[in-house]
């Protein structure tokens, strides 16, 4: 939104619950918005407050606008999906939106990294104590994760001898009513968990995650500490693989978490670290992502 309006562009905002089709249009009350951007204070992002101001609000067809984005944060509820649904009533051909209603129903952030056999460690996703129980003593240890869940909420490490984990493994699927991912531990999660943003396929950045005091992950979330890195061959490697496979379900801003070399998730809903890559690499990635979308309008 900061980088649209240092642009020149209007920004407008709504909330999923006042999302409408009417007369087969997409329609929401939408409100102007005028930021106040944030300045970087001793390195350290510093917002005014308050940050920004509404307008009033207008009931408008969505294709107005020359672009959409979408931002709500996962879970994949059913009032999520219901948004996307609507979104879909957005005529492509006049207006664009990030990221595509049909590639986020598509591209469920775990389960979208399976198909790309060459970039993931091995994986497993079930519901079946006794298949996640084999899977575990063939691999020794391993990180069990809620299909739709966010911010490293609910991701657990599984160790062979822990006397827990008949009652982990219930709570996680839910009796045994609920799949969940299950992938070899990485050793390299101790050095960071890499999230680099993909714009069209093509990687445009990146920032590592690294775990601090006893927590294993490292989404900064759960309060990770963030690191300046460089995108190696093989990350570069891994975004060709998925690039073909982004586009054409229309998955234009995409965040990608890899450690060790090894895909772990695709993040199409409301991918973050942006902040974090400007700040420690001196660059402005939201104006890279919307002078992307003024230089690729709808009909191209």
């Amino acid at each position: 939104m900061e980088a649209a309006q240092t642009l020149g562009h209007e920004v407008w905002m709504t909330q999923a619950n006042q999302l409408s089709v009417v007369a087969g249009k997409a329609k929401a009350l939408l409100q102007p918005v005028q930021l106040t951007p944030v300045t970087l204070v001793d390195g350290k992002w510093v917002a005014a407050n308050p940050w920004f101001e509404l307008g009033t609000p207008q009931w408008q067809d969505l294709e107005r606008m020359d672009a959409v984005f979408m931002r709500t944060d996962p879970p994949v509820t059913v009032p999520y999906l219901y948004a996307t649904y609507i979104l879909d009533y957005i005529d492509p051909a006049k207006t664009r939106v990030v990221n595509s209603p049909q590639g986020i129903r598509a591209a469920n952030e775990k389960m979208y990294a399976l198909q790309f056999t060459q970039a993931i460690p091995e994986t497993i996703v079930s519901q079946n104590k006794d298949v996640i129980r084999a899977f575990l003593e063939q691999k020794g240890a391993a990180v069990l994760k809620p299909l739709g869940g966010k911010a490293g909420e609910g991701i657990l490490f599984l160790d062979p001898g822990d006397r827990n984990f008949n009652s982990l493994i219930e709570i996680s699927t839910q009796q045994g009513q609920v799949p969940v991912m299950v992938q070899t531990y990485l050793p390299e999660a101790k050095l960071g968990d890499k999230r680099i943003i993909l714009l069209h396929g093509e990687p445009i950045g990146a920032v590592n995650r690294i775990p601090t005091g006893k927590e294993f992950r490292g989404n900064m979330a759960v309060g990770g500490r963030v690191a300046q890195v460089e995108i190696s061959d093989r990350e570069r490697d891994i975004c060709q693989q998925l690039a073909p496979t982004l586009r054409r379900d229309g998955l234009i801003f995409v965040g990608i978490d890899v450690i060790g070399g090894y895909l772990t998730e695709v993040n199409v809903t409301s991918p973050t670290g942006i902040r974090e890559i400007d700040r420690l690499d001196n660059v402005q990635l939201g104006q890279t992502v919307i002078q992307w979308i003024e230089q690729h309008p709808p009909a191209a």
